[in-house]
C-alpha cells in the first residue's frame, strides 16, 4: 500500500484556518487469496494534537474485491484547521472464507508547503 498526500492551495483558505489535502492511495493484494475491502478507519490529528476519527464502509463509495496481484487506486481528501497534521488508520479486509483482518495504513504527514511546523504536540 502507498499513500501520497498533496496540499491543495486552491481549496484552502489560511486566513480562515481552512487547509485541504488530497491523498492518493494504492492498495495492492500481494497475498495468495482474494480480499474484499469492507471498511476504513482514519485517525487525523491536527497540529494542536486534536484527533478526528473517520469510519465507514468502503472507500470513496466502493468496496473493492482484489484478486492476488490486483490493485485498487483512489483519491480522497482531508480538511484541517491547522497548516499541518498527521493521518493514518486501517482498512478492514475479508478473505473468501469470511475471515476478517486489518491492514494498517501507515501514518503520513500533512504539511502545507513552505510552512515551518512545530510537531511537539503530534502523536
Amino acid at each position: 500500500m502507498s499513500v501520497e498526500p498533496t496540499y491543495l492551495e486552491t481549496r484552502s483558505s489560511p486566513a480562515s484556518s481552512q487547509y485541504f489535502w488530497a491523498y492518493r492511495v494504492i492498495i495492492e493484494n500481494q497475498g495468495s487469496e482474494t480480499v474484499h475491502l469492507l471498511s476504513r478507519h482514519w485517525m487525523i490529528t491536527n497540529a494542536r494534537g486534536e484527533l478526528t476519527e473517520v469510519k465507514g464502509l468502503g472507500v470513496v463509495g466502493e468496496q473493492p474485491v482484489l484478486k492476488p496481484g490486483e490493485s485498487f487506486e483512489y483519491t480522497s481528501g482531508a480538511p484541517l484547521d491547522t497548516p499541518s497534521g498527521m493521518m493514518g488508520g486501517a482498512y478492514q479486509m475479508q478473505i473468501d472464507n469470511g475471515e476478517c483482518f486489518d491492514i494498517e495504513i501507515p501514518t503520513f504527514s500533512l504539511d502545507r508547503p513552505n510552512q515551518q511546523v512545530s510537531r511537539q504536540n503530534l502523536h
